[in-house]
């Protein structure tokens, strides 16, 4: 979050922290983790957007509400646990919304990427007549003997109905990611409806 003149979490390096997790929130700082539609806040271990309030984040851009608006509400997603670890899941804008569900690319890449013949692996959503959206998995295999129904099998398996790869499979020989390693789902959803 760029509207912060300091970190909002800072790791445990004494103790450690779960794997996957940013840390604990510092202090002098408030956090809450929002329905990113309702406003209303969420149960521990539940994902919404997260908010932070405090002295070190920015009031907001002067006479130009609008553009506060969307700077302060960033648009990350993630939950935190009992213990305080917030884990960031995903951002708003790149949640694929299935029949009125959100879907996380990044939870359905993390599982691609537990196969052992799978290289590297990006999902969007793609556009669906019944259901809104439905992701889709682009794939970087490390054999050719690994199949769509095969990949398919290894996610649906894992969750639930409205998370499967109904979009499909297709292989790649690289995901297209900037200069930061940062995956360019544009680039892909645009391959995808260039296809139609």
């Amino acid at each position: 979050m760029s509207e912060l003149c300091m970190a909002s979490h800072l790791p445990d390096l004494v103790e450690g922290q779960p794997f996957g997790s940013v840390g604990k929130l510092s202090s002098n700082l408030e956090m809450k983790i929002v329905d990113p539609e309702t406003g209303v806040g969420r149960k521990f271990g539940e994902v919404g957007e997260i908010c932070i309030r405090g002295p070190t984040v920015m009031l907001g851009y002067l006479k130009k509400p609008d553009a506060t608006r969307q700077c302060i509400r960033d648009g990350d997603m993630g939950y935190v646990r009992n213990d305080g670890y917030l884990f960031i899941v995903d951002r708003l804008k790149e949640l694929i919304k299935v029949k009125g569900f959100q879907v996380p690319p990044a939870e359905l890449e993390n599982i691609l990427l537990c196969h052992p013949m799978i290289h590297d692996a990006a999902v969007v959503g793609i556009q669906d007549a019944e259901r809104g959206e439905i992701p889709k998995a682009y794939v970087v295999r490390s054999s050719n003997e690994l199949t769509e129904s095969e990949v398919k099998s290894f996610v649906n398996d894992k969750v639930s109905p409205y998370k499967q790869l109904s979009g499909g499979v297709e292989f790649v020989k690289e995901i297209p990611k900037s200069p930061s390693g940062k995956i360019l789902r544009r680039v892909l959803r645009e391959r995808s409806q260039s296809k139609l």
